[in-house]
């Protein structure tokens, strides 16, 4: 008890969801002025770590994969009304800086939701005999349901230890966890296509002497992002080198020319151009082997993923099904007839499935997660 008066801390589990890893939160134990928040976040990543970058003094893991939180909580009346018990906030901790970030979501943590809220018991166990449970959730930061699917042993506690599935990026094999979610086009500006368009046009400095017109795709499927053309960029970039990570030239001149694309998407799709979480942007090109319909090298703040985020491997995948966007121009060169997109990213493959209604709107978009239970006790701040 004496150590507890020197510090201050706040009950917590640590929890692997997909390819990510964070600290989940009941809201209950936070301050009720959410403007206290941010405070208690940067506390329990170690950030800002602006010298090292490592956040050796927190949780955090030193890259925006590993630098995350979800506070979760009952959902409100109305919601609960829909079959909705629980809903939660996604916090993107800045690592170098002090960035709190809440404008959108983390579909690899998003897995993890529902086994959390049956842990914390705030929501109700599944019948006697059920071998799995579907837990329907709201993000706060998206204004988007997300069901939650995961198998759970006799006493109705989820069993994520099932030999079921393994994702690219995590060792072994785990229970599967269908992530699914709903309705999940418009996340942040509200329509599919933001501009109103599946192609757009921008001219961008590629040097101080040098400016070109570039084509991109502006899509919002659970989280919006701006779909560049690796071909179109290799005419005149080093995309090569930089996605392989072997030049640090083609890392500078690409990552820079990247980041005036995501800027200049952010502008058509009417975000805040100087917030890196949002929106994202991905490199896609087309696969060299047989069962891939396409590839993707996705950034996350502003660095090159070693794998791809759930929230942009859905949105790519969906793009893949709209008429006229680069995924869609892309696929269908291939002569792809499924309505599984394979994705093949720095860590491996992902499967990604959508049904679209009449209108062409994204009725659902799936994958399948996996995640572990890796910590709970206090974590300190």
């Amino acid at each position: 008890m004496a150590l507890r008066r020197l510090a201050s801390t706040l009950p917590a589990t640590f929890i692997r969801g997909g390819t990510s890893k964070g600290i989940f939160i009941q809201r209950q134990h936070l301050p009720s002025d959410p403007a206290e928040w941010p405070r208690i976040f940067l506390g329990i990543m170690g950030s800002p770590d602006r010298e090292y970058g490592r956040q050796l003094n927190g949780m955090g893991g030193g890259i925006s994969s590993l630098s995350k939180i979800c506070v979760v909580g009952p959902a409100s009346a109305e919601h609960q009304a829909q079959g909705i018990p629980v809903e939660y906030t996604f916090v993107q901790v800045g690592v170098r800086d002090s960035t709190i970030d809440y404008s959108g979501n983390c579909g690899n943590l998003s897995s993890m939701i529902g086994v959390f809220a049956r842990d914390e018991n705030l929501c109700a166990p599944p019948p006697p005999g059920s071998t799995h449970m579907s837990v329907r959730t709201w993000n706060v930061n998206t204004q988007k349901v997300i069901q939650t699917t995961f198998p759970v042993s006799g006493d109705g506690v989820a069993d994520l230890e099932l030999p079921e599935t393994s994702i690219a990026g995590v060792p072994g094999k785990a229970s599967t966890i269908m992530l699914m979610f709903e309705n999940p086009g418009g996340a942040r500006t509200g329509k599919l296509l933001p501009s109103g368009s599946p192609v757009d046009s921008f001219e961008i400095s590629i040097s101080p002497t040098e400016t070109r017109t570039l084509h991109f795709s502006l899509v919002d499927v659970t989280n919006p992002t701006v779909l560049v053309d690796s071909a179109e960029l290799s005419q005149f970039l080093a995309v090569g080198e930089y996605v392989k990570g072997s030049s640090s030239d083609a890392a500078e001149q690409v990552g820079r020319v990247l980041e005036l694309i995501r800027q200049k998407g952010a502008e058509k799709m009417g975000l805040d151009p100087s917030a890196q979480a949002q929106p994202k942007i991905a490199l896609l090109s087309a696969p060299s082997e047989e069962g891939v319909d396409i590839v993707v090298h996705a950034l996350s703040m502003g660095v090159l993923h070693k794998a791809i985020p759930m929230t942009l491997g859905c949105c790519a995948g969906c793009a893949a099904n709209i008429p006229g966007t680069i995924a869609w121009d892309i696929v269908q060169k291939r002569g792809r007839a499924s309505d599984m997109v394979r994705i093949k990213h720095p860590g491996g493959f992902v499967d990604v499935n959508a049904d679209f209604n009449q209108d062409g709107s994204v009725k659902v978009a799936r994958v399948a997660r996996s995640g572990r239970r890796l910590m709970r006790g206090e974590v300190y701040w």
